[in-house]
């Protein structure tokens, strides 16, 4: 059993999505359980996919949780959800319990996380229990979080798959009690998107790829690249604008005026990592699975990572990229049309051929697979 809940974006339900099918293709029984607002073109075919009642952030923030029609959330609604989850739990009484980011994060759903472990630690064969994290986690600002999150770890967890490289970053680099839980630790490598087949429709192997994820949060990369087009060495490629379904219909048909007809502006695509083995150059955000994706790539890359409300996530893996020379990066309090432009002349000039462990999903299911078996002897 897989929880998984996505608050803004939705890559941590494309990557817990991936790691469901990686498991089961090893002819593991797989149930994820998402708590985010579903999304219409995700299929489960390997797997069974459970839908508790949805929740969103607001904002960037994550101050405020509103449910399926756009009201905050309230102690009634708390409390009706974590029965709904509990009551699934008994239903699948699964082998094996992973809880992606949690505790490393998602705090705000300790509502129901809290007695979902308390009821596995109750059980008279209690389940493996494994936190699945990114790479790079976002810091913790207030005192005594850290041992908060060690201690939970020490109390309900078994093991931590972390999906990443320590190659390129560490769990030190981004939690300063990793050391702690060190002999809790498992790196898996990269989970990245398949992408096995060619993408639909008219794509051109030297074409620039700009894209800014799930959310809305991306809309000034978009604008800022269609301005600094004309300026670019670049400027007689083709030009691929991708906007994400959280960006209204009116930004997106001003994206569409401002282009001309060497640029393709459409909304967010399927395909999106074989589009990526077709691109010369990326500009983007710094979320997990566009890197993943630029990584599995030859695509040079401009990455300009979300920052808003005290995000540092993005600007860590950005940074761990740039020193190992495989991506150039433009901060967004300096994103303009000039700037992008000096990133791009820089991207261009960078080793795209670094090795990087890609293969996370399947080291996580055969990993995953031992812990099982071991438990079982």
């Amino acid at each position: 059993m897989i929880y998984v809940q996505h608050l803004l974006g939705v890559g941590h339900l494309q990557r817990s999505g991936i790691l469901a099918t990686a498991l089961a293709q090893r002819g593991l029984r797989v149930a994820l359980v998402s708590g985010g607002m579903p999304i219409p073109h995700m299929t489960a075919t390997d797997y069974m996919l459970h839908q508790l009642a949805p929740v969103c952030s607001a904002d960037a923030s994550f101050s405020r949780l509103l449910d399926a029609e756009g009201n905050e959330i309230d102690n009634a609604w708390r409390e009706a959800r974590c029965q709904q989850l509990l009551d699934l739990f008994e239903r699948l009484q699964p082998q094996l319990l992973i809880t992606e980011t949690f505790p490393f994060g998602r705090r705000m759903m300790s509502f129901e996380l809290l007695p979902l472990l308390q009821r596995a630690h109750a059980r008279r064969n209690p389940p493996l229990v494994v936190a699945s994290i990114r790479d790079i986690l976002q810091p913790k600002s207030k005192p005594g979080r850290n041992r908060e999150i060690c201690e939970l770890i020490d109390k309900y967890y078994d093991h931590v798959l972390i999906h990443g490289d320590p190659s390129i970053a560490t769990l030190a680099d981004s939690f300063a009690e990793a050391e702690r839980i060190g002999d809790r630790l498992f790196y898996s490598g990269y989970i990245c998107r398949p992408a096995t087949t060619k993408p639909a429709g008219n794509t051109d192997a030297a074409e620039v790829l700009v894209s800014a994820g799930g959310s809305g949060t991306g809309l000034k990369i978009l604008e800022t690249a269609l301005a600094a087009r004309p300026m670019s060495r670049l400027s007689r490629r083709n030009w691929r604008i991708l906007v994400s379904p959280a960006i209204d219909a009116t930004a997106f048909a001003r994206l569409k005026r401002l282009a001309d007809d060497s640029v393709i502006v459409e909304r967010n695509r399927p395909d999106f990592s074989r589009m990526m083995q077709y691109a010369s150059l990326s500009i983007s955000q710094a979320g997990y699975n566009t890197v993943t994706d630029i990584l599995a790539s030859r695509a040079a890359s401009v990455l300009v990572p979300f920052d808003e409300s005290g995000e540092i996530e993005q600007s860590l893996r950005a940074r761990c990229l740039q020193q190992r020379g495989r991506a150039a990066v433009l901060e967004a309090s300096r994103l303009n049309p000039a700037n992008l432009v000096e990133a791009i002349d820089q991207a261009l000039t960078l080793d795209t051929s670094i090795k990087v462990n890609l293969d996370g999903a399947a080291n996580s299911a055969a990993q995953i697979d031992a812990w099982l078996q071991a438990a079982t002897v």
